[in-house]
């Protein structure tokens, strides 16, 4: 028997257990077998308690010939060999969602650069609009009152001599009163 202490716990390795494994690994050298293609069984029916407690009556024969070592496990059962087209189908399923998605995206993103381009053109319009500076229209009776004006500043100690040009400007004035309120009727 080989003793190996591993830290916090130790290994305990028979000597039948190294024969055995000695014999396998002789056993593979020898002979060679061909590896049979797998045909899919139907799947076993549930045996009856009884033969439940047979196979536990086994496996616990088997613990016992192992000696202290570690039990041997049951054999692992796989099940037949399913067809894989559901997988398939929903992968196929999955991929045309993906793709559709993908469309659905890239003609959203389209819209949106229309949409930018045509918010980006309405908004310099509006700004032109705004910010225009407007023609300036041409003040009434800018002659008569410059007249006026010229006549006060050359006369500042007689302003009685400014008379006939202020009584212009007044006259003027009122016909432009006038014609502002007879066009806004």
């Amino acid at each position: 028997m080989v003793d190996c202490n591993m830290g916090e716990f130790s290994i305990q390795i028979s000597a039948n257990l190294i024969n055995r494994l000695a014999e396998d690994d002789e056993k593979l050298k020898k002979r060679t077998r061909k590896t049979k293609p797998r045909v899919p069984r139907e799947p076993r029916q549930p045996e009856t308690k009884v033969d439940q407690k047979q196979i536990s009556d086994d496996s616990e024969k088997q613990k016992e010939t192992t000696g202290t070592g570690w039990p041997v496990p049951p054999p692992l059962i796989l099940p037949a060999n399913q067809p894989q087209y559901p997988a398939i189908e929903e992968l196929d399923a999955i991929r045309s969602v993906v793709k559709e998605s993908e469309n659905v995206v890239e003609k959203l993103r389209k819209q949106e650069e229309n949409m930018v381009q045509e918010v980006t053109q309405k908004a310099k319009e509006l700004h032109e609009k705004e910010f225009k500076i407007p023609e300036p229209k041409p003040m009434p009776c800018l002659v008569e009152n410059n007249a006026c004006m010229e006549c006060y500043k050359e006369n500042v100690n007689d302003l009685t001599k400014c008379a006939p040009l202020a009584q212009n400007f007044a006259d003027c004035a009122r016909r432009v009163r006038q014609l502002a309120k007879s066009t806004n009727k």
